[in-house]
């Protein structure tokens, strides 16, 4: 995601990083190509003239534009629902942690610091798995090589953690450390993980049916692409302006959907799952009195994912 703080309206005009524009410039040169083609023939394609004109772009111009609120929305929601699904990881985590460390008494069969190491640990596998990454590096961190090493065998490496969160407690009441009340707090915050856990599956295994995203491609390009040879014989040599500036909205509005529409990627605008889990080991560490690793930050117009 690009972190920024809030520009004036003049350097808007002119930013570069996080703009879908360098992503999209290809497609513009194509275009702004067969405008000028359109210009020089006079609106005619071997040697036929093109017999349009401004009123049915008009036309199709509304409908493509709620089509394109439509996916601009559907992907949206995408995005809100896994930054909620996320937020919900974050506060049952620190909860969770906390919780721990005021109501379940420590001895040699348990160790309060070793359950918040795996909370941490549970974030960077869920985080990993979402990107389909390898999470050895950031688990051998807070778990032993030995279970580090079994987990990469499995293939729901966040369910396998909450599993052990859930049996660790278990044992604590099982040995009459904590009460059936005191158990059942706990465990709320612990399905509160795993429902995030399966909000995020859903998200990253459910994309928005291909039929939708092929036909809004077909229309913004077919649109695109005739549009000069109906502005031409009205506006003359002004028409690749008009028609690119007209085609950059349209190709924009459909690049950011897609973008959007994959919440867990590591594009420009995707979540910054690095500085949330980032975020969520400071502050766990923090309960636990142990030094911190850097926060994650960014300067002005650059990614942080």
């Amino acid at each position: 995601m690009i972190v920024r703080p809030q520009e004036n309206w003049f350097r808007m005009l002119f930013v570069w990083n996080g703009s879908v524009l360098q992503s999209i410039i290809p497609q513009l040169i194509f275009v702004a190509l067969v405008d000028t083609v359109a210009v020089a023939t006079d609106g005619s394609v071997f040697g036929q003239k093109v017999p349009l004109n401004t009123t049915p772009f008009t036309l199709v111009g509304v409908a493509l534009t709620i089509f394109l609120a439509f996916r601009n929305n559907a992907s949206y929601s995408r995005y809100w629902e896994a930054r909620q699904l996320w937020g919900d990881v974050l506060i049952a985590g620190r909860v969770l942690a906390s919780q721990v460390s005021a109501y379940v008494p420590a001895d040699a069969h348990f160790e309060r610091r070793a359950f918040i190491h795996k909370l941490i640990a549970f974030t960077y596998a869920m985080k990993h798995q979402l990107r389909g990454t390898d999470p050895f590096e950031d688990m051998t961190r807070y778990l032993s090589a030995e279970r580090s090493a079994a987990l990469l065998n499995r293939h729901y490496r966040p369910v396998a953690l909450i599993t052990d969160l859930r049996e660790a407690l278990a044992e604590r009441r099982a040995s009459g450390a904590i009460s059936c009340q005191q158990l059942l707090m706990l465990d709320t915050q612990v399905n509160r993980l795993a429902a995030a856990v399966t909000g995020c599956e859903r998200i990253a295994s459910t994309p928005i049916p291909y039929p939708y995203g092929v036909l809004l491609h077909r229309t913004v390009y077919a649109y695109c692409l005739l549009l000069p040879f109906g502005l031409v014989d009205s506006i003359g040599i002004a028409t690749p302006i008009i028609a690119v500036f007209v085609s950059y909205t349209l190709i924009a509005l459909e690049a950011i959907a897609s973008e959007v529409a994959e919440p867990f990627g590591k594009l420009p605008n995707s979540l910054p799952l690095n500085a949330l889990t980032r975020s969520f080991e400071r502050s766990l560490l923090e309960q636990c009195g142990e030094e911190l690793p850097p926060e994650l930050t960014a300067d002005r117009g650059y990614q942080l994912t």
